[in-house]
């Protein structure tokens, strides 16, 4: 007889388990979604004034979002895309430019304002705020003109541009291409229907470094440049003004950029997230439906 109460209580114990379990699996399916998302990068430095909104470039990502409830959710994700600037009227006799291809990966919490949601209490839209943290790489290139006379991209860090690591500048030291970066913004979601929403939202991305553009403080001089690694090509996409019709050869100490201020990125973007029940139920449709 004991035997027999211990079976039956084994039993009890592993069907409430699996109840439990069952349970918890369909509401962590029903409050998560995969996110895809499209839009642009754009760079904000020394090289566009600080401009917020030139020369934005193409974008995208894909992430996963957990919804806590109606106003909090997290989420986690990447993105790829790339950023350049250069020649403003303001900076144009410097005549430096760059492209970078950037990636990020970033944990962010979003508010929304209002109880958004399906249900007849809560709103099918509400505007949103987010902040986060996050890594970013990147790696600054220039274009030149090859000795055969062809267009040639040099990636900026290895020719130490503004003498880093040379004894003459022992404050100056190689920067980083990974960087720490803080994301933060707000943006708009609605609900079509119960699984899937549509996002449009602008958010800034907050740096460390002022090197995302390779330029941050005062002109080096070309002898010294030279005599470094990076040889005559430091030297030549260090100062570029020379290049222009008229333009002269900057002095040591001429103020190259601006340490002042750290770089940063923007990026809008339009996203689409869709339930992870129903992908799952797309994917796998002869799959346990904890529904029924």
């Amino acid at each position: 007889m004991m035997k027999g109460s211990l079976r039956t209580i084994l039993l009890l114990l592993m069907a409430v388990l699996t109840g439990g379990s069952l349970w918890a699996q369909q509401k962590f399916m029903e409050h998560s979604e995969l996110v895809l998302e499209v839009g642009g990068m754009n760079y904000v430095g020394d090289l566009n004034g600080q401009n917020v909104f030139s020369k934005p470039c193409w974008g995208y990502g894909v992430g996963y979002r957990y919804r806590f409830d109606d106003r909090w959710s997290l989420k986690v994700g990447g993105a790829y895309g790339h950023i350049e600037g250069g020649n403003p009227d303001a900076i144009a006799m410097r005549n430096l430019s760059f492209k970078s291809h950037l990636w990020e990966a970033t944990a962010r919490a979003e508010f929304n304002f209002l109880p958004y949601g399906f249900s007849d209490l809560q709103w099918r839209f509400s505007p949103y705020i987010f902040g986060g943290i996050g890594l970013m790489g990147f790696n600054p290139k220039a274009k030149y003109i090859n000795a055969n006379g062809e267009e040639e991209w040099a990636e900026l860090r290895p020719l130490r541009t503004e003498g880093q690591g040379s004894s003459e500048y022992g404050d100056r030291t190689p920067y980083s291409l990974l960087q720490v970066v803080i994301p933060f913004g707000m943006g708009i979601r609605f609900s079509p229907n119960k699984y899937m929403q549509v996002m449009v939202e602008y958010g800034y991305r907050k740096t460390f470094t002022d090197y995302l553009d390779d330029v941050s403080k005062t002109y080096v001089g070309s002898e010294l440049l030279r005599r470094s690694e990076g040889g005559e090509l430091a030297a030549r996409l260090a100062d570029r003004s020379a290049e222009l019709e008229g333009g002269v050869e900057n002095a040591v100490g001429i103020k190259r950029g601006d340490d002042s201020l750290d770089d940063g990125y923007g990026y809008m973007n339009i996203s689409v997230t869709i339930s992870l029940d129903l992908l799952m139920g797309w994917m796998f449709p002869k799959r346990c439906n904890f529904n029924n």
